[in-house]
Order: C-alpha cells, then structure tokens, then sequence
C-alpha cells in the first residue's frame, strides 16, 4: 500500500458485484480499505455494498466499465488518491464460446472493450493520482496463454491485457502493474463458460484472494502471477 502513515487506502475494484471481485473486496474490507466498486447489475450490486458497509466505507456505482463517464464516476468517487485499481470487471462474450470463423465481429468489438480498452482507460485515469508503490491488479486467464479451441475471442483479449499490462509496467517502474491470473473458479462466468457442466469440483473464488492480498501487500515486482502460487504475506 502507498498510504501516507495514518491514512485509509482507497481501492477501485469493477466487476464487484460477485465472484471473485466481491470476494476480494470483502478481504479488502475488513483490512481498513475504502472502497469504490462497481458492477453492470445494479440491484446485486447493491447487495454487495450492503455486505461490505459492515466493514468499510464504500461507494457503489452501477454501470458499464466500457462507458467512460461511468470510469470517469468510478475515478471521481476516489478522490485525489487510488492506493489500488483491480481491473477484475469481464466480458465471456457467447455462450457457448464458438470458433473463431463464426465469431460475431460486433461482439468480439464488445469483449474487447470491456476486457482491453475499459482497464487501460481506467489506469490512464488512475495513474496521476497514484503514489510511488500503489498497485494496479489486472485479472486475466489462463486463456491469454494456453491455446484452447474456441477460446480464440476471450482468450485474445486477455492476451492483449496481458500485453499492455507488461508495457504499463515498463513505463511505470515505479508502481507494481500486476496480471494476475486466478485460475479455475466455481463462479457465474465460469458456468457460462461451461453451459450444462457440472463446476462443482471448482474451488470458490475465497481460495484465490491471498493471493491477490499477497500481491498488494506484499513487495514484489510488476510481473504475471497465478494466484495459487503466490505465497501469502506474513501477518
């Protein structure tokens, strides 16, 4: 954390409604983190900031990250200093995943915005007003790497996340700039990914926090990191 001594850090969090977002979030909570977070489905969302108001103070905005006055909300709800920025919020796209040959063009231009161009509009906005050591978390996949057939649409744009995430390092050496991938999750978006499968063999997305707390507490260089392999941070 690049919190001045006495100080609450502030976190931005997207796609918080749920899953993994949620789950991090509460960690954060609890930790003394003020918190803005944000999720398309307004009504879930406000569960969430219900959950997370026990423990910290939180600012819920519903919307789109691919909307920029929605990012330009998420960003004036900080206020001066982002501690934090977890690019968590994504697009599957179809569901089934189909083939690249079949992909519907109009919608792969839809993941690519929620999933490429909506975190680096957010860290563009976040980056002036982030202190030496603040940290900004891109959630990616396996998929940005591993070949899997029909994964060519989602796989793609954590690919280029990916990308951009090792370039905002180098330009930015001054902060940590994570990927960090949280591997097979017993969530929503993963049931959507497998339609009709039975995900109950996957671990809840609680497992993969420490991972990520490792990541923001701890001191590690800008790199790309599978959740499960980081070692938590001592208490």
């Amino acid at each position: 954390m690049s919190a001045p001594p006495g100080t609450q850090p502030v976190a931005i969090v997207t796609g918080a409604s749920r899953g993994l977002g949620l789950a991090l979030a509460r960690a954060l909570a609890v930790r003394g983190w003020r918190l803005v977070i944000d999720a398309r489905d307004g009504v879930a969302l406000e569960r969430a900031r219900a959950d997370l108001a026990v423990h910290a103070d939180v600012a819920a905005i519903a919307g789109d990250v691919a909307d920029p006055r929605h990012r330009d909300a998420l960003v004036a709800a900080a206020g001066d200093r982002v501690d934090l920025l977890v690019n968590n919020a994504s697009l599957l796209g179809p569901s089934p995943q189909p083939p690249l040959r079949d992909y519907p063009i109009a919608i792969l231009e839809r993941v690519y915005a929620v999933n490429v161009i909506a975190p680096l509009a957010l860290a563009q906005l976040v980056l002036p007003r982030m202190d030496e050591g603040a940290t900004i978390l891109n959630v990616t996949s396996d998929a940005a790497v591993e070949v899997y057939e029909g994964w060519g649409g989602y796989g793609s744009s954590k690919a280029a996340l990916e990308q951009l995430t090792r370039v905002l390092a180098v330009e930015h050496p001054q902060l940590r700039i994570h990927a960090v991938d949280p591997g097979d999750m017993r969530t929503q978006m993963h049931q959507d990914a497998f339609p009709g499968e039975d995900i109950s063999d996957r671990p809840p997305p609680e497992e993969s926090v420490p991972g990520l707390l490792a990541l923001i507490e701890g001191e590690r260089a800008s790199g790309r990191f599978l959740a499960r392999d980081v070692a938590p941070v001592a208490p």
